[in-house]
Parts: C-alpha cells; structure tokens; sequence
C-alpha cells in the first residue's frame, strides 16, 4: 500500500493473525475471520486508512500541523450542484500514477471525497472515530 511493499504488507497482516492463533489456540485449519470480527481488529490496509482520514479530519478542524492543513482545499464547483454536500475536497492532478496517487496530499483527500456524508459530518473527533470505525467494521467483516 502506500510506499510499502506487498510482501512487506503481507508480512505486517498476517502477524496479527499467528498473534491471535498463539494467544487463544485457535485452530489454524479454521477461518480467523470471525476472531477478528469479533476483536474489531481490522485489515493493516483500514488502520492506515484511519489514520490518514483521522488526520484529514482534525486537519478540517484546524486542529492539525499547518503543513497539514494547508494541503486541503475545499471544492467548489464551478455551478451549483442541489447534490453536493459541501464537505468534498478538491484532488490536485498527480503526474505519477503509481508513487503520486499514494502521496498524502492526494491519497487523503481521494479517500475523504469517499467517505459517507454522515461521516465527514461529524460534529467531534470522538464521533467521528467511532462513525469511521462502524464503517470500517461494514466494508471488512459484513
């Protein structure tokens, strides 16, 4: 995912899942699906996404280095759109497909764009972690 390799990856998935079947005994030959399901322990992809939208998120707040804050734009729609709900981002043009679409700059704000209303809508950090998580916890495990 972003910067690291697929091996790299693989490695840093599945170290939680030979965690998980040393710590309980859980059987090796069975699903640890449901084991994570119920630990809410979700794929390294989704905790780096967390991170990175969590960060977006306090980044709008003004809570969030400069640096940070200054990558965002809001988008603004050369007419008005009825459907727009306000809280989209505008995505610079990357030049390179493979290493610039992983950059922060783009890789947060294409991940926001795809967030469900009711999420970037939230009114706190606290609720907006709590949404994002219960939205994670649908897109992995249902």
């Amino acid at each position: 995912y972003n910067r690291l390799t697929i091996v790299l990856l693989h490695t840093y998935y599945s170290l939680p899942t030979h965690l998980l079947w040393l710590l309980t005994g859980f059987n090796r030959r069975h699903h640890i699906t449901p084991l994570l399901a119920s630990l809410h322990w979700f794929p390294v992809r989704f905790r780096i996404e967390f991170k990175i939208l969590l960060i977006t998120f306090k980044a709008l707040l003004g809570l969030a280095p400069s640096y940070i804050t200054e990558m965002l734009t809001l988008y603004e729609p050369v007419h008005s759109l009825r459907s727009l709900g306000g809280t989209l981002l505008a995505v610079p043009k990357s030049r390179l497909k493979s290493q610039g679409d992983c950059a922060f700059a783009i890789r947060a704000l294409l991940l926001w764009n795809d967030l469900p209303e009711e999420i970037r809508f939230a009114d706190s950090v606290s609720s907006f972690k709590s949404l994002l998580k219960t939205h994670f916890y649908r897109l992995v495990f249902m």
